[in-house]
């Protein structure tokens, strides 16, 4: 990949909430579009977007598929800047208190499909 398709892959604020939340653990699908309150449909866009952009790989186990941050020499640095800059800024801190909340309820942060329809 070169630097140019990095800096397409970030050039959206949906994009950059996910990659905020990868800095810190690799997620399901299911997780993102939860935490970060947006249709299914519209996480999956952006998430094959970051793939072929080269900053986020995945892996399916089952039913789910988990996204993890792309791992490079260039990606680190250009990660740990992001880190820094997401610090202090909504809302990348708003996503991270939502994921400490998920992450000590237990990820993942959706429930159990037989659990959802029995409450409805």
């Amino acid at each position: 990949m070169i630097l140019e398709d990095y800096f397409r892959g970030l050039s959206d604020l949906t994009r950059l909430r996910i990659i905020n939340l990868l800095l810190h653990e690799e997620l399901c699908g299911c997780d993102i579009q939860r935490l970060l309150g947006i249709t299914q449909p519209l996480i999956s866009r952006h998430l094959v977007y970051l793939k072929r952009s080269g900053l986020v790989a995945d892996r399916r186990d089952g039913f789910r598929v988990f996204y993890r941050l792309a791992e490079g020499n260039i990606l680190r640095e250009l990660f740990a800047c992001l880190q820094r800059a997401f610090r202090a800024q909504e809302p990348f801190t708003v996503d991270l208190v939502r994921l400490r909340e998920a992450q000590e309820k237990g990820l993942p942060a959706r429930e159990p499909r037989e659990q959802r329809f029995r409450e409805e």
